[in-house]
């Protein structure tokens, strides 16, 4: 799939960290881009950064989500173009006993739902309602109507301690990469999913230096924190090439996490 300003995508996520990377190359392509993000501010500014559009998604309502794409889609035309980046994590244990008074609690049910809600079934929403869309496209010269990519994470793999609703959600991800590759092969729409390691983005941007360079220096090799432009280029990379379809791919530098 080549790249160019006859194109254009949608980026969840977009206003910051991996999402936003990732729409920065898009634009450098001529690629007309919208941004899904609930920070309007940087939002915003990023899209009149690239000349494109932003829209105040979110990914776990209906409503949100079909306003989103009708704004991208009368702004730059049909996407053929999905990046998934909208995410949130969270770290509680299963059950766990008090150091002070010896009670013991749960995970609560509401935290571990709003968890899968956004990176599980958010990813699947955004997927679902753009495919409907690439649906109504010709195919390209090379037989594609569209593609798409989406972040899970390591911890779909290797989880830590404290991370049951985090890596079920990204879990979920992995695992649907390939039957939705297969339900929208036919049509030319090809998806496949990144698994990040320990990146630099604004999740660890209020951490200590000391904190960051340890995570850091935990990465076999380079050892060092990702940098969202790498997954920038394995997200564009995807997306170019057509006989990338329904692969769930580590992007870590080798790392596997420890339980904590």
């Amino acid at each position: 799939m080549e790249l160019n300003n006859t194109m254009s995508a949608v980026v969840t996520g977009g206003a910051s960290g991996l999402g936003a990377a990732t729409a920065r190359r898009l634009a450098e392509q001529g690629v007309k881009v919208a941004l899904f993000d609930l920070n309007e501010e940087k939002g915003e500014a990023l899209a009149a950064e690239l000349g494109g559009v932003f829209c105040k998604v979110n990914v776990t309502d209906d409503d949100s989500v079909d306003a989103g794409f009708e704004k991208a889609r009368a702004a730059n035309g049909q996407e053929r173009i999905l990046v998934n980046c909208a995410g949130i994590g969270n770290a509680i244990k299963t059950a766990s006993r008090s150091k002070e008074d010896g009670s013991i609690k749960h995970f609560p049910m509401d935290a571990f739902k709003f968890v899968v809600e956004v990176n599980l079934i958010g990813t699947f929403r955004c997927i679902a309602k753009s495919a409907a869309g690439m649906l109504t496209l010709d195919p390209m010269e090379d037989g594609q109507r569209g593609a798409m990519v989406n972040t899970a994470s390591v911890a779909a793999e290797d989880g830590q301690i404290g991370q049951a609703a985090y890596s079920a959600s990204k879990g979920g991800v992995v695992g649907m990469t390939l039957p939705i590759a297969r339900d929208l092969s036919r049509e030319g729409i090809r998806v496949n999913t990144i698994l990040p390691g320990i990146f630099d983005t604004p999740l660890l941007a209020g951490a200590p230096q000391n904190v960051r360079d340890a995570l850091g220096a935990m990465v076999p090799n380079p050892a060092r924190l990702g940098i969202p432009d790498e997954y920038a280029k394995l997200a564009l990379c995807m997306i170019e090439t057509n006989y990338f379809n329904g692969e769930d791919v580590r992007l870590d530098g080798a790392i596997r996490m420890a339980p904590r």
